[in-house]
């Protein structure tokens, strides 16, 4: 009876799943940059999808469904920053508009408790989306100096004998 929407939920889930890698390795390269602010966002936003997994994991074990921790796509090995925020609001982006889909063949489905899951993802999918945009906007703005910025606040930390964290 739930064979569909344990289905829309477990490719939910790769997305999901290749989101978190994808942020994660896109935070170790900023954070080797010393990009801190964007190294941070990358981590809180992998953290927010990881807690997005979770919730549709439990979805998928109410509804008597096994879920598959399959990765949707594999991790582009980008180091450029202006590339991984962009490669990143595409992701987002796209994410949103999947999971309106999904929430529409939910509601189909007679299934609105997975329709408000999937809508609470669009909301979240959209602010991040909103908050990757915006670092691209202060990189076109102010260029290089923006991420210079990022560097030059580690330095002064660590020199104070802050960590970098």
């Amino acid at each position: 009876m739930h064979e569909k929407s344990i289905e829309l939920l477990n490719r939910a889930v790769a997305d999901e799943l290749a989101a978190v890698h994808q942020y994660m390795y896109f935070h170790f390269h900023c954070d080797d940059q010393a990009y801190d602010l964007l190294a941070g966002l990358f981590k809180k936003t992998a953290v927010e999808e990881m807690m997005h997994v979770e919730k549709l994991a439990e979805r998928i074990l109410f509804l008597g469904g096994e879920v598959k921790m399959e990765v949707a796509e594999p991790v582009d090995y980008i180091h450029d920053v202006t590339k991984m925020l962009e490669k990143a609001r595409s992701m987002e982006e796209e994410s949103a508009m999947d999971y309106n889909k999904m929430a529409n063949e939910s509601a189909a489905n007679a299934d609105s408790v997975t329709k408000k899951i999937f809508e609470e993802l669009v909301a979240d999918e959209e602010r991040h989306f909103d908050q990757y945009d915006t670092e691209l906007e202060n990189i076109a703005k102010h260029g290089k100096d923006y991420l210079a910025l990022q560097s030059i606040e580690r330095s002064k930390n660590m020199s104070a004998g802050k960590s970098a964290d």
